[in-house]
């Protein structure tokens, strides 16, 4: 019986292992957005992070008859990227980001986290 209870522990704790992975490590998706950046800010009471916004050209619509700007919303997992989008605030960007399938408190408030900088212009048309 002793045996059987170990074992089961020890299958237990490995589930656990690889669901917690999967649920918050495990990169969903990979990409490019460009767009306006709209402001990028450090926030939080216990885990400080970096969280920003861009302003992508075009509508979107969740709803019939309704319009929305087409926001990206997104975290940064480092300090230097982030130093240098709030130097930037107001240029179009281009970023390469990772797809999370949740949030973690201490790496962002977003499931999209901000992994380089590819292109900063002044212009749209560049």
């Amino acid at each position: 019986m002793r045996k059987i209870f170990g074992i089961g522990s020890v299958v237990l704790v490995l589930i656990l292992i690889v669901f917690v992975w999967w649920r918050y490590y495990f990169v969903f998706g990979e990409g490019v957005k460009a767009g306006n950046l709209n402001f990028v800010v450090s926030k939080g009471y216990v885990f400080k992070t970096w969280e920003g916004r861009v302003i992508q050209t075009g509508f979107k619509s969740d709803a019939p008859g309704t319009i929305q700007s087409n926001e990206f919303n997104f975290s940064i997992a480092n300090d230097s990227i982030a130093r240098v989008l709030e130097r930037n605030n107001g240029k179009t960007v281009e970023l390469r980001y990772k797809e999370y399938l949740h949030a973690i408190p201490w790496r962002g408030n977003s499931n999209y986290i901000v992994t380089e900088i590819l292109h900063i212009s002044e212009d749209r048309n560049q």
